[in-house]
């Protein structure tokens, strides 16, 4: 019998069975992990699993390779405030879904776990949560090996300037090192660098560079499949309190 113990974040449920739940737990040490979970459905645990909760696991199965099963002890829940703050749920739904999406089963990432507790902590604190947001992505992309270099110029090896981002490599280029192929590449917010005022309408200009690459580079060697459709409606949520934050 393999036996571990971790803490996570509850991903995902469906149900399994008459009264079970096959749920999948994004852990410290172990990564992403699915397992069955007895007596799902009962009042005392239905609570319990909503994503989103952090929850100390323990999980059980006679082989490595097969489906095992879990026992879960509620730490905190991130429910209530998802429930009261639509834009809340639109953030938890689009980074549970973009985990379940990209993570590999079994294998574990201090720190991008650590990073993606520390985000999901800050729901319904709106003034922060969005950059918070877009830093975490660019981590997303990188701890799936599609970080974005915009460290120099990929042409000129300039470190000041840059105004573009390759579509195809994920670097920076300056207008001048871009010529006359700037209209084929993706302009590059100065948020994305760490500079500028940081509102939410240049944020969203800098997650259609992140998603470009969610689509065209994570998405494309994960099988094709598409990038969740929860991160398009955390998009229209960021335009709308974009476009509030520019009302008069």
């Amino acid at each position: 019998m393999i036996t571990w113990r971790d803490e996570g974040v509850l991903l995902s449920v469906r149900r399994h069975a008459e009264s079970a739940a096959i749920i999948e737990v994004f852990t410290a040490e172990h990564g992403l992990a699915s397992g069955v979970v007895r007596g799902a459905s009962s009042r005392k645990m239905t609570p319990v699993l909503q994503a989103g909760a952090q929850l100390d696991v323990t999980w059980k199965a006679r082989l490595a390779e097969h489906l095992g099963a879990f026992t879960v002890e509620p730490q905190r829940s991130r429910a209530a405030i998802a429930m009261n703050n639509r834009f809340a749920l639109a953030g938890l739904t689009a980074v549970t879904s973009l985990l379940a999406f990209s993570l590999a089963e079994g294998e574990g990432d201090a720190e991008f776990y650590a990073r993606s507790t520390a985000l999901l902590d800050l729901l319904g604190q709106d003034d922060v949560w969005p950059l918070a947001y877009l830093q975490w992505e660019m981590m997303l992309l990188e701890t799936a090996g599609y970080g974005l270099d915009l460290s120099a110029c990929a042409v000129t090896g300039a470190q000041e300037g840059l105004a573009f981002v390759s579509p195809k490599t994920g670097r920076a280029v300056t207008a001048k090192g871009a010529g006359e192929y700037a209209s084929k590449l993706l302009p590059l917010p100065p948020v994305l660098l760490g500079e500028g005022d940081a509102s939410t309408t240049e944020i969203c200009e800098a997650l259609k560079v992140t998603g470009h690459f969610l689509e065209t580079q994570l998405a494309k060697n994960l099988g094709g499949k598409p990038v969740p459709a929860a991160r398009a409606r955390l998009m229209d949520a960021l335009r709308r309190v974009a476009q509030t934050e520019a009302s008069p």
